[in-house]
C-alpha cells in the first residue's frame, strides 16, 4: 500500500516580504505493506473487500536540514534554498477501500480508492510557524492482475495498474496561493503502475513466503511538475500459529528518484537580502534537490481470524535504513484493517469459462 508525504513550507513570507510565498520540495514517503489478499487474484465470482487505514510521520534528520529547495508551480521558480530549518513535519493519513474481484481463477480486476489527510507545520530559523492541511478522495487506482500459475501451493502473479488524476489539485493555504505538488491530495496526472505477485507454501496451512514488487511511473501534470519514479520490493513470511492468528513479518525496499518541475532557477539569501536571486530565466525541466530517497524497512505485524466476518489486520513498519538526501525522513508508520470476502454469480463464462 502506498501512500505519498511531503511538506509545504510559508514560512519564507515571513522572512521575505517581498515574494508573495514559497514551499518547501519534499519527496514523496509512503508506508506500504504487501496484505496478501490484496495482492492475489480472488478466485472467479469472489468479491474480497479491504478497508485500511494508514498512519505515516515524517520528521527532519536528527542532523537537521538547511537545503531544502522551494518549489513553486505558480510562478515557475525553483528556488534553493540554505536557511536553518527549526521545525518541519508532515503527517499523512490515508484511509483505502480495496476492491478486488475475480474474473476467473486466473483473471482479476482490482480497485483501490484513498481518502487522504496531509498535515504539515514548518518553521525557519526565528520566522513565523505556519501550517497547512489537505483532505480528500486522492487518485483512484484501477489495476489488472493475471495469474500465471496457479496451484495448490503457489501463485504468480503479473499485474498492471492506472492511478487516475481523481484527487483534489488545487489547494489553496493562502489566497491565490497553490500548495505545492507534493502536499495536494492528488498529484494531478495520469500514473502507472506494473508489478508482480509470488508466493508459496512451504509447510501447506502452516508457513508461505511472498515476494512482490512494482514500478510506478507519474506523467507531468499541468503545472508542470512531474514526481520521482518510483520502485518498490518486498519480501517476507507468514507463518500460521493458531487457526485464528497468522503472523507476518517482511522487509520492504522502496528507491524514489528525484522529482522534476518546469521553472526558472533561483537561490535564496538570507539576512541581511532575504531575497531570492535569480540563476537562471530559463524555464526548463530541472530535477528538485532533496525529493530522491532510499529507504528500507522491516514491517511486523498480526492477522486474526475473526470467526466467519473475515480477517483483521495490524502491522508495524521500523525503519532500517533511510537516507533522504536532507530531506523528512519516514518514522514508524502503521497500517491497520479488515478484510472480508463475499461469494457473487461468476462472469467467467463472459470469458469462455477459467483458464488452464
Amino acid at each position: 500500500m502506498r501512500r505519498a508525504a511531503s511538506y509545504l513550507f510559508l514560512a519564507l513570507l515571513s522572512l521575505w516580504g517581498g515574494y508573495p510565498s514559497a514551499e518547501a520540495s519534499c519527496g514523496s514517503a509512503s508506508c506500504f505493506v504487501v496484505i496478501g489478499s490484496q495482492q492475489a487474484v480472488s478466485p472467479a465470482g469472489v468479491l474480497t473487500v479491504n478497508l485500511s487505514f494508514t498512519h505515516t510521520p515524517n520528521e527532519i534528520p536528527p542532523e537537521g536540514a538547511n537545503t531544502i529547495p522551494f518549489a513553486n508551480n505558480q510562478t515557475k521558480q525553483l528556488i534553493l534554498a540554505n536557511s536553518q530549518v527549526s521545525q518541519l513535519s508532515t503527517l499523512v493519513q490515508t484511509a483505502t477501500l480495496d476492491l478486488n474481484y475475480g474474473v476467473t481463477e486466473r483473471l482479476g480486476v482490482q480497485i483501490q480508492v484513498p481518502y487522504r489527510m496531509v498535515d504539515a507545520i514548518g518553521q525557519i530559523g526565528a520566522g513565523a510557524v505556519t501550517n497547512t492541511f489537505d483532505r480528500g478522495i486522492g487518485d483512484v487506482v484501477g489495476k489488472v492482475k493475471y495469474n500465471l500459475l496457479p496451484t495448490l501451493r503457489s501463485m504468480v502473479v503479473l499485474e498492471m495498474g492506472v492511478f487516475f488524476p481523481t484527487g483534489d489539485y488545487g489547494n489553496m493555504p493562502v489566497a491565490n496561493q497553490l500548495a505545492e505538488s507534493t502536499l495536494q491530495v492528488g498529484r494531478g496526472a495520469f500514473g502507472f503502475q506494473p508489478g508482480f505477485y509470488q508466493t508459496y507454501e512451504i509447510l501447506p496451512h502452516r508457513l508461505n513466503q511472498f515476494l512482490s514488487g512494482n514500478f510506478r511511473y507519474t506523467a507531468r501534470n499541468s503545472d508542470g511538475y512531474r514526481f520521482g519514479q518510483e520502485f518498490t520490493l518486498n519480501a517476507g513470511l507468514n507463518l500460521v500459529t493458531f487457526p485464528w492468528l497468522t503472523l507476518t513479518n517482511q522487509v520492504n525496499f522502496r528507491y524514489k528518484n528525484r522529482d522534476n518541475i518546469e521553472a526558472a532557477l533561483f537561490e535564496f539569501r538570507p539576512a541581511p537580502f532575504n531575497r531570492a536571486v535569480l540563476l537562471d530565466g530559463n524555464i526548463i525541466g530541472r530535477p528538485v534537490p532533496t525529493t530522491d530517497s532510499t529507504y528500507v524497512a522491516f514491517s511486523t505485524g498480526v492477522v486474526l481470524n475473526v470467526f466467519d466476518f473475515g480477517q483483521v489486520y495490524f502491522i508495524a513498519q521500523i525503519p532500517i535504513y533511510r537516507e533522504f538526501n536532507g530531506n523528512l525522513q519516514q518514522e514508524v508508520s502503521f497500517v491497520g484493517g479488515v478484510s472480508r470476502s463475499f461469494a457473487t454469480p461468476s462472469l467467467s463464462g463472459l470469458f469462455g469459462g477459467s483458464s488452464k
